[in-house]
Formats: structure tokens, sequence, C-alpha cells
């Protein structure tokens, strides 16, 4: 791959923090009462197809695996903005971004306005910011788009002579919106001929509506194969059954747990078999749509899930390259000429990190992707109540209940 060495853009969306900082004061003002308009709709599905097709990307590796869909389709939606040509239109086909710009802007704000919304019984919040080389110009109209739809700020760093202390200062500003969850996104060393850094960070504290009983969870066997198991923490409630979201089909059945306030849950899918890859066959977004209409209905179902955490690190360019969004990482072929005026910026590398952790308090969640962009019922007979037994490989979703935007999506293969 050729470099341009004068210019070059690097991109970092965080993936569980999403925090303000810097100079500039956004542009827009949060409407906590952001209704499910047209345009969020499809930007939620367009989203929730997303996650299904990179989790595909990584579900043949024999680990966890968690990430934020909508954090890494936030932040490449910044860099859309200043996209054109094929570049633009592959990355359309990738995160599904509506292509009628003012719709896809007002749904993209009405979005991070739900999220951002204040009086709330949990943790949960995203921010977008812009760094740039002292110096380097980009274009007013972009800078105006990305402030007032994304409520991105600008901040200028010298990454030319003051390289570590640059990214010394992004990682810290990742970190402290992570509560330090996610450190040193940017290893070193800051690449050279960097131009232009965008961070987009999302964290959420939330705990269980209805809390699991800490005396009473204890170690059980957990699957991680058909024919393996491993000692795991199980959960349980003090008084099981509970009345939760529920619903089964012949391969799996699902669980919505809510948190504290309950706009957000957390939505469990459970093969009915030991073997995952059955489930991980038919995953689509219909399958994650059904699961998340079906479960608004309650039963009383007898609940176990693990304890767990996990971290992971991912590089995100094959990947994407994979889905359809290959010019966007060959130079002279990308055009992000929509940011700087130029056709000097593609991007060479994309890095995501998060964290989870599940305990019978509530979740915890956060996660970085550091984005490189260089230049170069009736009665009738009593009912069976169903017993919800987490104790083999599942996924997991955390999501917006009222939109049914999926925050955070992973797949638990040994707690």
């Amino acid at each position: 791959m050729k470099f341009l060495k004068s210019s070059s853009v690097f991109f970092a969306i965080f993936c569980a923090v999403f925090m303000l900082c810097t100079s500039r004061t956004p542009l827009f003002a949060q409407n906590p009462d952001a209704p499910v308009n047209t345009a969020m709709q499809q930007l939620v599905s367009a989203n929730t197809e997303f996650a299904v097709n990179l989790y595909a990307k990584y579900a043949s590796l024999k680990e966890n695996i968690f990430f934020s869909p909508y954090s890494i389709s936030s932040a490449l939606g910044m860099t859309y903005e200043g996209a054109q040509g094929e570049t633009a239109k592959e990355m359309e086909k990738v995160f599904g971004f509506i292509q009628e710009a003012q719709k896809r802007r007002e749904g993209t704000l009405s979005l991070f306005s739900e999220i951002n919304k204040k009086d709330k019984q949990y943790e949960l919040s995203t921010a977008n910011a812009l760094w740039v080389q002292a110096g380097y110009k980009l274009l007013d109209s972009y800078t105006n788009i990305v402030n007032e739809f994304y409520g991105s700020n600008i901040t200028p760093l010298d990454f030319v002579n003051k390289a570590e202390e640059s990214r010394l200062t992004i990682n810290s500003w990742v970190e402290k919106q992570t509560h330090e969850k996610i450190k040193n996104i940017i290893p070193p060393p800051l690449p050279s001929g960097v131009s232009l850094i965008l961070t987009n960070a999302i964290y959420f504290l939330g705990n269980w509506e209805k809390q699991f009983d800490v005396t009473a969870t204890s170690d059980q066997k957990f699957w991680i194969t058909p024919a393996t198991s491993v000692k795991a923490p199980m959960m349980t409630f003090a008084q099981n059954p509970v009345y939760r979201g529920y619903t089964e089909t012949e391969t799996y059945q699902a669980l919505n747990l809510p948190y504290k306030g309950e706009d957000l849950s957390m939505m469990i899918i459970l093969p009915k078999s030991r073997d995952i890859k059955k489930l991980e066959a038919i995953l689509s977004n219909s399958v994650i749509s059904d699961c998340q209409q079906k479960t608004k209905n309650r039963m009383n179902v007898v609940v176990s899930i693990p304890k767990f955490k996990i971290e992971t690190t991912y590089s995100l360019t094959e990947p994407l390259a994979g889905l359809g969004m290959k010019t966007a990482f060959q130079y002279p072929a990308a055009d992000f000429s929509g940011i700087d005026g130029t056709h000097n910026l593609f991007i060479s590398k994309i890095i995501h990190k998060a964290f989870v952790e599940v305990n019978e308090t509530g979740t915890e969640a956060a996660a970085a992707t550091a984005i490189m962009v260089e230049a170069g019922a009736s009665p009738g007979p009593r009912p069976v109540i169903p017993v919800f037994v987490a104790d083999h490989p599942f996924l997991f979703v955390i999501q917006q209940q009222a939109t049914g935007n999926i925050l955070f999506m992973g797949r638990v293969l040994d707690p």
C-alpha cells in the first residue's frame, strides 16, 4: 500500500464512552424526548444489519466476542460525511448509511440525543471529538456538519513536533471517558504524517431492574463445547422464577433482562443445543428483530446466567474490507475530499478495543476504536415455566428498548 507522507488522518472511535472534550461548544441542542422517527428507525435497522455482518467475520474465532456496532458506525459515519464517489458507495453498502444527507444527519442527531438524554437511572453517554494537526486546513462545510449533527468538537494538536504528547493527550481523554476501562488505544509511536484524529466514545453503567442474589451465586459447569466444560460462577435470583421477557423457537431461547429504568436491557440468545454454530448459522437482522419484538411479552422464567468479564482488541481493516468497504483503504483510489478538499486521505488502520463486565448488580461496558486515515393469554392448563440456564455459549446484545438500537454485541464462549 502506498503512503503519501505529507498528509494523513487518524480516526478513533471509542465504543463505550462517548464524551466531549475540547474547545468548541457543539452547535446542537439535546432533545431528551427525541421521538423514534423514520430516519432513526432506518439507522437502527442498518446498525443491526452491520452488527450481524461484523459478528460473522469474527464468529470463527475460538474466543469470546464483544464490540460496539453503534460506536463503529457512528464514527465511520463522520468519515462518510467527507467521502465521495466509490468510497462513499462502498461505505453505504457496509453501514447502510442513508443517502439523503439531511435525513441521515437528522436521524443521526436524534439517536445521539436519545442516548444522551438526561434524567435517567443509569449512566449512558456518547460523544465525538476531532483532533487536527495545528495549521491543517479542513473544509468549513465538513467541520460544520460533524459539529452540528455529530456533536464533534475540534482541538488542534502538534502531531509533528509533539507526537508523543499528542498521543498521550488523546489516550488520556479515552481513559477518562471510559472510566479507565480502555487504555492506550493509540500505541506508540504515533504514525508519522497524521493530520487528523476523530474519536468517538460510549460508556454504559447500569444496575439490573431486579438484581441477582449474590449469596446464590455458585460455581457450576459451563459447556464451552458440546463435550468440554469449565467451572463458572452462575448467578440466579433469590426468588426464581422471575417475570421477564422471553421467547423460544426450536433452535434457541431468548431472554430480555432490563436495567433499572427499563430504557435499556440485555437480550441473551441461547441455543437449545450446546453447539452455538447452529445458532450462528441462522443469525440475521430478522432473527434479532424477531427476538426484540417477542421478548416484549413477559412470563415467569427460571433464570441462571454466568458472571463474566470480556476484554477484546480487534483490527477492523480486513473485516470491513471483506464486507465491501475496500476503496477507503486504498491510495490513491480513496476519496475523502469532502474533509479537506484534496484526494490525499485514505484509511490505513482501524483498531477496536472493548470491555464488558456482568455481575449480580448490573453491567459496565466500554470500548474504543482507532481509525488511522493517512494521505497518500386465555385461561387453560397451567403453563410450563421455561427454564433459561445459560450454561453453554450464547449471544448477547445491550440495547435501547424503545428504538431497538444495539449499543453493544457479544458472544460468551468461556466466562
